[in-house]
């Protein structure tokens, strides 16, 4: 296969293309040096946090990312209740169908004891009976609750105040520990590597579909989870749509390639944007990158502990009216928030949008994507996360340093 050549704009001659998927796929091994698990004690701590913040008599977490964020319990949400009790103090209490007991003692990262419910029993009757025995009054609802699992409690308790539980599980997954930073610094280096190798694999007529297929075998390769947890790849005028356009496309030269994907690590996310030149870009498109990688950095540089949420979005925002495009949701300019919370879930609380007041703290992770959108033509995403620190923000990975060269 002919490699494909770029031109950067320092004159460097920057290959994309010039390999095949099955070349780069025999390239890749297992990560080295992975980051180590989240401990039992690291999770006992993250319940007595969310003890700290309760108050109410009782939480109540359901499957899902919050009930791995303090079990360890990665499981996802199904019909049946598998939930956590935890009281404002003593022990939780695990709410799991009996003949899910042994999965659930061989997945479980803390102690607990199990209460268990039959086939043709309530398991919202069981959650009841235990709320009573320790005499609760209001039990704080997991936002990520189904509504037929919070409509059963309602009714099988309806003495009982079922506030939110979004303060407590929020101020808990918001500020991640040394242990999260290394497993989510681990699943983006993953993801920034699969970019660089299908950044090789393009080629003219090259599908939508191949480069996915591609991406998700790439990450597989390097030890991720269950491969690519989603992966958006969009070539010429389909970057202009957010999340892409249905159907297949083919690579033509003169094309922009915007291409998003993510991979967990012990369910940690990644979440990496690049958009890059498949031969000479216009000035337009060009002009349009400059200002798009423009906005990244100064919302990159106005994140200090204290500051609201919002004003990061109000920063890339100005930057983006400063050059003639919308101050606000209108096309052409940003039509989505700057950033959201990432974690163990993609897209997590807080967001970097306008009206969430929220205040920058350390340990809090969030997406900088202040996409440029050109309707009917093309649309700009570089993507790229950080961490907040005391005293700014640290870049999980390095941004897209050119059009035409999207990796360092």
């Amino acid at each position: 296969m002919a490699r494909y050549l770029c031109r950067a704009s320092n004159g460097a001659r920057i290959m994309i293309g010039g390999s095949t998927a099955e070349q780069e796929l025999a390239d890749l091994r297992p990560w080295p040096n992975p980051a180590p698990p989240i401990t039992r004690d690291e999770r006992l701590d993250r319940l007595a946090k969310a003890q700290s913040l309760m108050i109410t008599d009782a939480l109540i977490i359901g499957a899902g990312a919050s009930l791995r964020y303090f079990t360890g319990v990665g499981w996802g949400a199904t019909e049946r209740l598998v939930a956590m009790l935890l009281p404002k103090s003593g022990v939780p209490v695990m709410i799991c169908p009996r003949f899910e007991e042994g999965s659930l003692n061989a997945s479980l990262g803390i102690e607990a004891p199990l209460r268990l419910w039959e086939e043709h029993e309530s398991p919202y009757a069981l959650s009841a009976q235990v709320l009573r025995e320790w005499g609760a009054r209001s039990l704080a609802i997991d936002p990520a609750l189904a509504f037929d699992m919070f409509d059963g409690l309602r009714q099988a308790a309806p003495d009982i105040a079922m506030p939110s539980a979004a303060p407590v599980v929020d101020g808990c997954r918001a500020i991640k520990s040394p242990a999260e930073l290394a497993l989510m610094s681990q699943a983006k280096a993953m993801t920034l590597e699969v970019h660089r190798r299908a950044a090789r694999i393009l080629a003219p007529g090259i599908t939508t579909g191949a480069v996915r297929r591609f991406i998700d075998q790439a990450h597989r390769a390097l030890g991720a989870d269950d491969g690519s947890t989603f992966c958006a790849v969009q070539f010429g005028e389909a970057s202009a749509y957010p999340h892409g356009l249905p159907g297949e496309q083919e690579l033509q030269d003169g094309d922009l390639v915007l291409i998003d994907t993510g991979c967990r690590v012990q369910g940690y996310n990644s979440d990496i944007t690049r958009t890059y030149a498949f031969g000479t870009p216009t000035p337009e498109q060009r002009r349009v990158w400059e200002v798009e990688k423009k906005a990244q950095a100064a919302a990159f540089a106005a994140v200090k502990p204290g500051v609201p949420c919002e004003e990061i979005d109000a920063v890339a925002r100005r930057v983006l009216a400063a050059e003639g495009f919308s101050p606000d949701y209108d096309l052409p300019g940003l039509p989505h928030r700057t950033g959201h919370g990432i974690g163990l879930s993609i897209h997590e609380a807080p967001y970097l949008v306008r009206g969430d007041r929220t205040p920058l703290a350390p340990g809090m992770c969030f997406s900088n994507e202040p996409m440029i959108v050109i309707p009917g033509e093309f649309g700009v995403r570089l993507e790229d996360h950080f961490h907040v620190t005391e005293d700014g923000a640290a870049w999980f990975t390095e941004p897209q340093p050119d059009l035409e060269r999207p990796f360092s």
